[in-house]
C-alpha cells in the first residue's frame, strides 16, 4: 500500500482515538489535530500526508471550509482528502466531491468501509488516477455566489403583469414564523446534543485514560514488590547453601582427620620413624589443600547454580505478569467501550425523543 502516514482531524478526543487505532492496525503512522485551524498549521509547518481524514462538523472553522481552503493552498491541493461524517446522501456526496473531497467515510468508522476507501485510494495513488483538484478560482467563484442572509429581509414579488414598481410585499404568516422557530431550535438542539456527546466522549476517553495509568503503576508496584521478595528468598537460600557446604566439608575433613588418627596410633604401635612423620605431615597437608580446593569449587558451582534459578525464575514471572496484564487491559478496554458507546446512545436517543415532542 503506498499510504503511509494520516493526518486526522477531529473535535472529539474519543473519535481520534478510535480512528488512529484503525489506520494504526493497518501500518500507518498518524498525527492528528483537534480543530480545523490546527490541522491547518500542521499542513504550513510539517511535511505533507498522504492522506487526510476530516471530521464534517466542529467548532469554529468546520471540515468544509477546511478542506477548501486546503484544495485553494497549491502546496496541499493535491493531498486527497476523506470527509469523516454521518451524512452520506447523493447530494452531499457530489457537493462534496465538488469543492474537493476524494470520499466519504460514514461515522462511526467501520473496518471494512476503511478497507474500501483505503483501496481504491492506493490503487488511484499507486496508478496515478486521482481525482484533479479543482481550480481554486471555482471555489472561490463558489463561496462569492453565497448570499448573506439579511435578518430584515423582506419577501418580495412581482405582480402578475411583470412590469417595474409592481412588486407586493408578503407578509410573514404565523406558519411562516413557527416554520423557522422549529428550524432554528432544531439546529440548536442538534449542535446542542452534538456537543454533549463529544463532551461525554471526552470525558470518557480520560477516565479510561486515567484507568489505564492507575493500572500501570499498580502493575508495575506488583512487579516491583514480587522482584523484591523474590530477591530476598534467593539470597536467603544462598545462604543456607553455603552454610550446608561449609558444614559437609567440615564433616569430611573431620572423618579423614580421624582415620589419619587410628592409622597412627596404628602404627605407633609397631615403632614410628621420622620419615614416616614427614609423610603423614606431608599427607595432611595434601588432604587439606584438596578439601578447600573442592570446598571453593562447590560454592562456587552452589553460586552459579543459583544464580542460574534466579534469572530462570524472574523470567517466568515476568512473562507470567505481562501476560496477565494484557489479559486485564484487554477486558477493560472492551469494557470500557462498551459502557461508552451504550452512554451514548441512550443521550442521543433522549436527545431525538425530546426534539420529535418538541416539533410535534
Amino acid at each position: 500500500m503506498a499510504i503511509k502516514n494520516a493526518l486526522l482531524v477531529d473535535d472529539s478526543k474519543v473519535a481520534r482515538f478510535a480512528l488512529s487505532k484503525l489506520l494504526e492496525n493497518r501500518d500507518m503512522e498518524v498525527s492528528m489535530a483537534g480543530s480545523a485551524e490546527e490541522a491547518l498549521d500542521y499542513l504550513n509547518s510539517n511535511e505533507r500526508p498522504d492522506v487526510i481524514f476530516m471530521d464534517h462538523l466542529m467548532p469554529g472553522m468546520n471540515g468544509v471550509e477546511a478542506t477548501k481552503a486546503i484544495k485553494r493552498n497549491p502546496s496541499t491541493a493535491s493531498i486527497p482528502v476523506i470527509m469523516c461524517t454521518s451524512k452520506k446522501s447523493d447530494d452531499f456526496v457530489t457537493e462534496a466531491r465538488g469543492y474537493g473531497v476524494y470520499n466519504i467515510l460514514t461515522k462511526p468508522p467501520q473496518s471494512d468501509g476503511l478497507d474500501t476507501i483505503l483501496s481504491g485510494l492506493s490503487t488511484d495513488m499507486e496508478s496515478g488516477t486521482l481525482p484533479e483538484p479543482p481550480a481554486a478560482e471555482a471555489i472561490v467563484s463558489e463561496e462569492s455566489d453565497e448570499e448573506p442572509i439579511e435578518t430584515n429581509a423582506q419577501v418580495q414579488i412581482k405582480g402578475g403583469d411583470g412590469a417595474a414598481g409592481s412588486v407586493d410585499t408578503v407578509p410573514l404568516t404565523s406558519e411562516l414564523i413557527e416554520q423557522i422557530a422549529r428550524s432554528a431550535v432544531k439546529t440548536h438542539i442538534n449542535n446542542r446534543l452534538h456537543e454533549l456527546l463529544s463532551s461525554l466522549f471526552d470525558e470518557q476517553h480520560d477516565h479510561f485514560k486515567r484507568l489505564l495509568e492507575d493500572s500501570e503503576r499498580k502493575r508495575e508496584k506488583s512487579i516491583e514488590e514480587e522482584s523484591s521478595s523474590f530477591r530476598e528468598l534467593v539470597e536467603s537460600r544462598l545462604d543456607n547453601l553455603k552454610n550446608e557446604v561449609a558444614a559437609e566439608v567440615t564433616l569430611n575433613l573431620g572423618n579423614d582427620i580421624q582415620e589419619l588418627r587410628k592409622q597412627i596410633e596404628k602404627q605407633g604401635k609397631g615403632g614410628f620413624t621420622e620419615d614416616d612423620l614427614t609423610a603423614l605431615k606431608d599427607h595432611i597437608t595434601s588432604v587439606q589443600t584438596i578439601d578447600t580446593e573442592f570446598w571453593q569449587t562447590l560454592q562456587s558451582e552452589a553460586v552459579q547454580q543459583a544464580h542460574d534459578i534466579s534469572r530462570e525464575t524472574s523470567e517466568e514471572v515476568a512473562q507470567r505478569t505481562v501476560d496477565l496484564y494484557l489479559k486485564q487491559q484487554k477486558a477493560q478496554t472492551t469494557k470500557a467501550y462498551t459502557i461508552a458507546l451504550a452512554i451514548s446512545l441512550g443521550v442521543f436517543t433522549v436527545g431525538i425523543a425530546w426534539l420529535g415532542g418538541l416539533i410535534g
